[in-house]
C-alpha cells in the first residue's frame, strides 16, 4: 500500500526517491551519466561565453578545473593538468 493510500502525504524528496528507486540500477546509472553530460556542455558553455574560443586542451582543463575545484587542492589541479601535457 503506498502512502497516500495510507493517507500519508508525500514531500517532494520523497517523492523523488520513490521515483528514483522504482528504476533498475542501471536506468540510475544511465540517468547519472546523461546528468554529468549535462553538466558538463553546460560548463564548457559557460566557459566559452567567459573566454572566448579556446583551444581544445585549455578548454578540458578548464571544464576540468570548474567542475572539480572544491574536490582538488591547486597543487592536485596543476598536478593532474600537466599530466595530460605530458602524455
Amino acid at each position: 500500500m503506498t502512502r497516500e493510500a495510507q493517507g500519508m502525504e508525500l514531500s517532494l524528496d520523497d517523492l523523488f526517491s520513490e521515483l528514483l528507486l522504482a528504476r533498475s540500477p542501471a536506468q540510475r546509472l544511465a540517468m547519472s551519466a546523461d546528468m554529468f553530460s549535462t553538466a558538463k556542455s553546460l560548463a564548457c558553455a559557460g566557459i566559452l561565453a567567459e573566454h572566448g574560443p579556446v583551444s581544445p586542451g585549455e578548454l578540458r582543463a578548464l571544464v576540468f578545473r570548474r567542475l572539480y575545484e572544491q574536490d582538488f587542492s591547486e597543487s592536485e589541479i596543476a598536478r593532474i593538468i600537466h599530466s595530460w601535457k605530458a602524455a
